[in-house]
């Protein structure tokens, strides 16, 4: 079994500047060479081929960091054991600030044809488990589908990230994607 060594601090620095270069020029051309990632993010074409041998390497690294971020945030929001409306609105926060900085990224991760499809069903698989605490918590109606209510909640957070709005602040846009997953749109009885 081969062991990977872990990058210096200044390669370490040349991919995070690849990986963010390569987000901001795929996000405004997805058809981008890797010449004008390198160029984007201050570094030599080679550099970028070195780290990233094809661009389905590149793809792969973009997606597998979302990914990383998603499992770091979900994490930090304690959702086995926070109360489930705190979890729940953290990880919506955090996940809006990971959609609204690495939209494309975000994107290639999330296609269910992506090699991060282990990453995907974990985080689906947590994010079941705290709606159903918040079930049990009476947060959602005992009959709740939660499959139904998590593809909702996706596609909730989908439209906070992608839909010009005047409320940029990602707690602020958390708040309202869960005021309309758990309450709805209609008047409050």
């Amino acid at each position: 079994m081969t062991t990977q060594r872990p990058l210096r601090a200044d390669a370490e620095r040349s991919v995070r500047a690849i990986l963010e270069a390569a987000e901001r020029v795929l996000s405004r051309d997805p058809a981008a060479s890797m010449e004008q990632i390198a160029e984007a993010a201050g570094v030599a074409r080679a550099t970028v081929h070195r780290r990233f041998t094809t661009r389905q390497a590149l793809l792969d690294a973009m997606a597998t960091d979302v990914v990383r971020q998603l499992d770091a945030l979900i994490d930090e929001a304690r959702p086995e054991t926070a109360p489930p409306l705190v979890a729940l609105h953290r990880i919506t926060a955090g996940v809006l600030r990971v959609k609204l900085a690495w939209p494309f990224a975000m994107a290639w991760s999330m296609d269910p044809t992506s090699p991060l499809a282990e990453g995907q069903a974990r985080i689906a698989t947590r994010c079941d488990a705290l709606l159903l605490r918040a079930q049990a918590d009476g947060h959602l109606p005992p009959n709740t589908d939660l499959p139904w209510t998590r593809r909702v909640y996706y596609a909730l957070l989908g439209e906070a990230a992608h839909t010009p709005t005047d409320i940029p602040d990602p707690d602020t846009l958390a708040t309202l994607v869960l005021n309309t997953l758990l309450h709805g749109v209609g008047p409050r009885t």
